[in-house]
């Protein structure tokens, strides 16, 4: 499987030239000064130049003032300034920045186009401190050349990462061009264009391996570059390639990044709403975004031209917000569990990306009209107003929270504000329980908090650890319970990595250690049984068969969502090493030096750090600030509070990604599950109430009856009758029994009977139900893990 990396630009020496420029500046003074004038003798063909100048608006914006324009604008600006002050461009192998060395190789050519690109962007900014001066015009042409001559042209070879010169450079250096390209000579554009053709010549396909047809977001990230760089030099051809390669016209559609594949994982958009990548990778939370973000760009560039999109193509676009994207984001950062290695990256934390993709939303609804123009405002609207831990148009540090490699300082800023000045209203938040079957997730949202879950099967990876990154993802996919509440919007932001302990995971069952010697790559699970069922918008259950990396601990687990909380399972819990087994409750990032009170049946758990307490058979326990836990059997339970140090580099050690070497210190909240060394048919059944109060800890355990917790069967009585139950084989609870595994909910629905019925294993032609003595065979062939529902 070909592996891909995008590089986040961040790491040691080249940190400070690397996620600024991928960062909207914030707080300054509002600067005046008027943009660069167009050279009236453009090297840009009249009949492709709109194209080019819809491009720069992406660069430059739209010179709609206000406060926190003028802000960002002077973040980018000092920036800027600080790069062409140290620049050199003495040529003669003296390298642009003394950080930077010359030569083959693309561990620092991807950064001299970054900072190049900033100086750029700065200069043709209105307002910006270099804009239009003829000197510093003057040093980025010369640059320009350098680079071009020394680093990146049609005669270099690939070394190292491919997708350094096929998608990287090419867009950095687009960037720069069309905010300068009126101010160079046709053979200039024609010159530095000249790598990009041959390596972006044909969009379709790898130029370093013409066996490999791209997909995904590579693929909408070589058709926009085709696009752009078409139009400086006036090639049609090259449009027209670019713009075919979104729906894959040369290939027959195979690898249309808009088709929705009906198949179990594979890279690209599923009918179920999932988008993978690496074949088995969910990632809503990073390329999948990058894809819409080249899209978004591929609509607004050719808007208004003879080469605009078709409307049915645009409508597609449009409606992948809402289905694959939307679902995941909470409080503008996207959940943990679609963002892959991407936990590992200091620069990408979720609400890097979250802002990525509200202005991939922003830019798209620029370009529709009526009800999806007024949907996709909503949405981003909605998203901008509930992201108080990092505000959209107010950020503090302009290294933090990118808006995306495509939008930089201000244009994100102003569209969000002409959007929120033409009226839009906010989208709702209402209650929702989905599951993605074809990429092993779901999201439960409530109007008070929301959760997902980090799984695997044998058709989706265990986790990914590739080119230096998430190095201590060791168990992110076997049955992480992610929890998100509205008090704490930045918990997996704050230093959540490279703080938390990553053997003891909310929600998993592992061993004390050793982690598997082999770790890396992106291994799949070693059984299909993973999924669930969706009852309603408010109720679902969901299995997991996990078995660890060298099959010494297998267990059945399963979780039951409702409003009130989710009921967790875990049953035939049995290991053959001799390392201690744990079932983790909770691992709360409490943040620097947090606290909060620790009741257990009403009496305070002392919190001294680093001294564990063993709480005896618990009814309940409830943290202060972040909610309730039920125990539903016997169990004890051990309480530890901890400070936990630890850098970014720790978890991050890629080429051009890598953390910095700063430690982070963050307080911790262990709440575990005990089960010793080589237990037998252990289990647990404990339920997490997020946000809930002590009077609703109290009161929670009446919301639901456990009716069976067997490796055969885990199912519960909800509050109103209904029953959640998983099947991991053939079985029966109470009046309800199947011919196979299969996860079911029965209850009524109006004044019938209604069966929710699923194949979590996907490999089922049909399963039979039967309810009170009556047989009902369920067809589940081609539903890829989705609700079947059925009146009896």
């Amino acid at each position: 499987m070909p592996v891909n990396r995008r590089n986040a630009l961040r790491g040691g020496a080249l940190a400070a030239a690397s996620t600024v420029l991928l960062t909207r500046p914030a707080f300054a003074e509002t600067a005046t000064a008027a943009a660069p004038a167009p050279n009236a003798a453009s090297p840009v063909p009249a009949a492709t130049a709109p194209i080019v100048a819809a491009y720069r608006q992406l660069q430059t914006g739209i010179n709609r003032p206000s406060p926190e324009r003028a802000a960002a604008l002077a973040n980018l600006s000092r920036v800027a300034k600080a790069y062409n002050a140290s620049l050199s461009v003495a040529g003669g192998g003296t390298p642009l920045w003394t950080d930077l060395p010359l030569g083959p190789g693309s561990d620092y050519t991807t950064s001299m186009y970054a900072r190049l690109r900033a100086i750029a962007v700065d200069w043709g900014t209105p307002g910006g401190a270099l804009s239009g001066d003829p000197v510093v015009l003057d040093r980025i042409k010369a640059a320009l050349e350098l680079i071009y001559a020394s680093q990146y042209n049609e005669n270099v070879g690939e070394i190292g990462n491919w997708y350094t010169y096929e998608i990287g450079i090419p867009y950095y250096l687009l960037h720069t061009l069309s905010v300068v390209a009126d101010q160079l000579t046709a053979e200039q554009l024609a010159r530095y264009l000249k790598p990009v053709k041959r390596f972006v010549g044909n969009p379709n396909l790898r130029a370093n391996n013409a066996s490999v047809v791209e997909t995904g977001a590579n693929r909408a990230d070589k058709a926009l570059i085709s696009i752009v760089s078409g139009a400086m030099l006036g090639d049609t051809a090259w449009i027209k390639t670019g713009i075919d390669a979104l729906t894959d016209v040369a290939g027959g559609g195979a690898a249309s990044v808009v088709a929705k594949l009906d198949r179990a994982a594979g890279d690209g958009f599923h009918v179920d709403g999932s988008f993978i990548q690496h074949d088995t990778i969910p990632y809503p939370g990073h390329y999948g975004i990058v894809l819409l973000t080249a899209l978004a760009g591929a609509i607004h560039v050719t808007q208004g031209t003879e080469y605009a999109l078709p409307q049915p193509l645009k409508d597609k676009i449009y409606a992948l917000v809402a289905d694959s994207f939307a679902p995941f984001v909470y409080a503008g950062a996207l959940m943990e569990p679609v963002r892959g290695r991407m936990l590992s990256r200091q620069g990408e934390t979720g609400h890097d990306i979250g802002h990525q993709l509200t202005v991939a939303t922003l830019v798209l609804a620029r370009t529709a009209a009526g009800k999806t123009k007024t949907d996709l405002n909503a949405l981003a609207a909605k998203w901008i107003k509930e992201g108080g831990y990092a505000p959209f148009l107010k950020i503090p540090d302009p290294e933090r929270f990118a808006p995306g490699p495509d939008l930089v300082a201000t244009p994100g800023i102003e569209f969000a504000q002409d959007m929120l000045a033409s009226g839009a209203r906010p989208a709702r938040v209402e209650a929702a329980h989905r599951v993605f079957g074809q990429q092993d997730r779901l999201v439960h949202v409530t109007t008070g908090w929301s959760a997902s879950l980090g799984v695997s099967s044998t058709r989706i990876s265990r986790y990914e650890a590739i080119n230096g990154q998430n190095l201590k993802g060791y168990h992110v996919g076997d049955g992480v319970l992610y929890t998100f509440l509205p008090n704490a919007k930045g918990h997996y932001t704050d230093a959540y990595w490279p703080t938390v302990d990553p053997l003891l995971l909310p929600g998993t069952t592992e061993h004390d250690g050793p982690v598997d010697p082999k770790f890396g790559g992106v291994p799949v699970g070693p059984n299909a049984h993973t999924g669930g069922v969706r009852w309603d918008a408010r109720h679902g259950a969901h299995a997991f068969d996990f078995k660890n990396w060298d099959g010494s601990l297998v267990a059945k687990k399963s979780w039951f969502f409702t409003p009130d909380g989710v009921v967790c399972l875990g049953a035939g819990i049995t290991s053959t090493s001799s390392s201690a087994v744990r079932t983790t409750i909770e691992n709360r990032n409490l943040g620097e030096g947090g606290g909060g009170t620790l009741l257990a049946d009403g009496r305070r758990v002392p919190t001294d750090l680093g001294k564990a307490s063993a709480l005896r058979r618990p009814r309940w326990a409830h943290l202060e600030n972040v909610g309730g836990y039920v125990l539903l059997d016997d169990a004890s339970v051990t309480a530890l509070r901890e400070d936990r140090t630890g850098a970014w580099r720790d978890i991050d050690t890629g080429a051009n990604t890598k953390g910095t070497t700063t430690p982070n210190t963050r307080r911790y909240q262990k709440l575990v599950l005990e089960h010793g060394v080589e237990p037998t048919d252990a289990k647990y059944a404990y339920a997490v109430l997020p946000g809930a109060s002590v009077i609703d800890t109290l009161t929670a355990s009446w919301a639901w009856q456990v009716l069976a917790n067997t490796p055969v069967v885990q199912a519960i009585r909800a509050a109103g009758g209904t029953v959640l139950a998983n099947f991991f084989a053939a079985g029966s609870v109470g009046d309800l029994s199947v011919s196979g595994p299969a996860s079911v909910a029965i209850g009524r629905c109006g004044a019938r009977t209604q069966l929710a019925v699923s194949d979590p294993t996907q490999l089922q032609d049909s399963v039979t139900v039967t309810v009170r003595g009556r047989a009902v065979v369920v067809p589940l062939k081609g539903t890829f893990g989705a609700t079947k529902v059925l009146a009896v």
